[in-house]
């Protein structure tokens, strides 16, 4: 009677499953003469959670982790500090060390911190809220300490204290926001069984899920213009219908916005759309319209049409809708020409602090030539270009090297050359006999390091200096670990560019050895 039943609804393609005992489950589904067919294969018995009792956070870790130990095992915490007395909840174990959740607190620490954001906990983008900015700088220098240390195994100077950002709200220039056709729910909301009337969303890609976004109401990093935009545009999509994008699928026409403002009084809004057909195309277009008359001061809207798998925009062509293609940035009196596939430093103010340092331990007399590697729009390369004979910058995208020239010209800098490829192959014995050996090479290289061809070339220049600058201390260590025996290290500065995250910039200068 039950399969009989069952069988006026199956699709005989697809089948289905049903759990009707225990330990069994039974896929049940139609042959081709609509026979019922069905096998029952043993199900995986459901393990109970295994729930630590009572742990009392120790320490800080990697990743903007906390961290316990309970017997011999390591457990590493999200979104707690030390001296917080917990249950947890074990979410994946290894032989000597496990993940948990903290799924109830006994005692709070005295230094915690009340978390300012009402996506703490959820979003993942400031794991460190919920300490004081204090103690955030108190660890972010021993992270660069311990990276140097135990991974570089160098010889180190005293670290010099770490340079805390004046803003730790609004600091940003940058962020952006994916649109997404499956709205994150949290366990919350999932236990509450409220329908939702969109699942539509605009935020943030939640940890370990590529296909949902979390929405963001109010986001902290950049000043409010952000979520003045960011929810205009969310709230035309709802009210005009527009499709928002699947990951899974790729399709839907708004698929991501970046938002990028100024010290100068520039505001650029780029808009990814996938524009798949005419009606679409209008729609993109009627938005576009929508936010120039919406927000005036918007002073560079551009759009482009993203129809691969990845939301990269390198390759892809940006329209201006209105406006100008670009925004300027200031620092100490130099314009710097920013425009959307440009990298700059997304603490504008910090930024300033970090290039400072650089300049200083570059001890520039006006006779060197300089190499600036990972140049992007070559804010380094000018910036220190004043106080030396020549600088030299190299990058891998060539509209950032575009921009870097322009930022030479308009700051009447003449002594600055600039050439676009990838580092490890533009960099290399031939370039240096033809440009000269540098007396100083200033590297800002991205979070995975320098390629071991780019440090075997820094060998054979043997410049006399080397500033290192790098957003990851523990690839910083490696490299640094690659040069020993040419270079000493004889400074060491940390800068804290990203308030209430784990990421610190760290800035290394490299003597070479008599």
């Amino acid at each position: 009677m039950f399969l009989c039943k069952l069988s006026e609804k199956m699709d005989n393609t697809k089948g289905i499953w049903i759990k009707n005992r225990r330990f069994f489950i039974t896929f049940v589904c139609l042959n081709e003469q609509g026979v019922i067919k069905y096998k029952q294969y043993m199900a995986r018995k459901r393990k109970e959670p295994i729930v630590l009792e009572n742990v009392t956070i120790t320490d800080v870790a990697a990743e903007g982790k906390a961290l316990a130990r309970v017997d011999d095992m390591v457990v590493f915490v999200p979104y707690v500090v030390p001296g917080d007395v917990v249950d947890l909840q074990v979410k994946r174990k290894k032989h000597h060390y496990c993940e948990a959740v903290a799924i109830r607190f006994h005692k709070y620490a005295e230094c915690r911190a009340v978390p300012f954001c009402e996506h703490f906990g959820v979003c993942g983008g400031c794991k460190w809220q919920c300490l004081p900015y204090e103690a955030q700088l108190r660890y972010k220098q021993q992270q660069v300490v311990d990276n140097l240390t135990r991974i570089g195994k160098v010889n180190l100077p005293e670290v010099m204290p770490i340079l805390g950002s004046r803003q730790t709200r609004h600091y940003r220039n940058k962020l952006e926001f994916g649109f997404c056709n499956k709205r994150w729910l949290t366990a919350e909301e999932i236990a509450s069984g409220k329908e939702y009337e969109h699942m539509d969303a605009v935020g943030f890609h939640t940890v370990g899920s590529f296909d949902k976004i979390l929405p963001i109401e109010k986001c902290w990093l950049m000043d409010d213009v952000n979520n003045r935009v960011r929810n205009a545009l969310r709230d035309y999509g709802y009210e005009h219908g527009l499709t928002f994008y699947d990951q899974r699928e790729h399709t839907g026409l708004l698929r991501n916005m970046m938002i990028r403002n100024s010290n100068t009084g520039g505001l650029m809004l780029l808009i990814q759309f996938c524009i798949n057909d005419e009606k679409e195309n209008r729609q993109a277009m009627e938005l576009m319209q929508y936010t120039a008359d919406t927000f005036p001061e918007i002073t560079s809207l551009l759009y482009v049409n993203n129809r691969k798998f990845n939301d990269t925009i390198g390759d892809q062509e940006v329209v201006v809708f209105k406006g100008d293609d670009h925004i300027f940035l200031e620092m100490e009196g130099l314009k710097f020409k920013v425009g959307p596939k440009s990298f700059y430093q997304t603490n504008t103010e910090q930024a300033y602090e970090l290039y400072k340092v650089a300049r200083r331990f570059a001890g520039l007399t006006g006779e060197e030539l300089v190499y600036d590697l990972y140049t992007g729009t070559g804010t380094i390369a000018n910036f220190v270009a004043r106080g030396a004979r020549k600088v030299i910058g190299i990058e891998y995208v060539p509209e950032a090297i575009e921009d870097a020239k322009v930022n030479s010209q308009i700051n009447g800098i003449e002594n600055t050359l600039f050439y676009a490829g990838d580092m490890k192959d533009m960099l290399n014995r031939s370039f240096i006999e033809e440009h000269g050996r540098p007396d100083v090479i200033i590297t800002d290289p991205p979070r995975a390091g320098m390629h071991q061809d780019v440090i075997d070339v820094l060998l054979f220049a043997a410049p006399q200096r080397i500033v290192y600058v790098s957003c990851n201390p523990a690839t910083q260590a490696r490299d640094l670990a690659l040069l020993d025996e040419a270079y000493r290290v004889t400074a060491v500065q940390p800068v804290d560019m990203f308030p209430h995250t784990q990421h610190v910039e760290n800035v290394v200068l490299l003597e070479r050895r008599s």
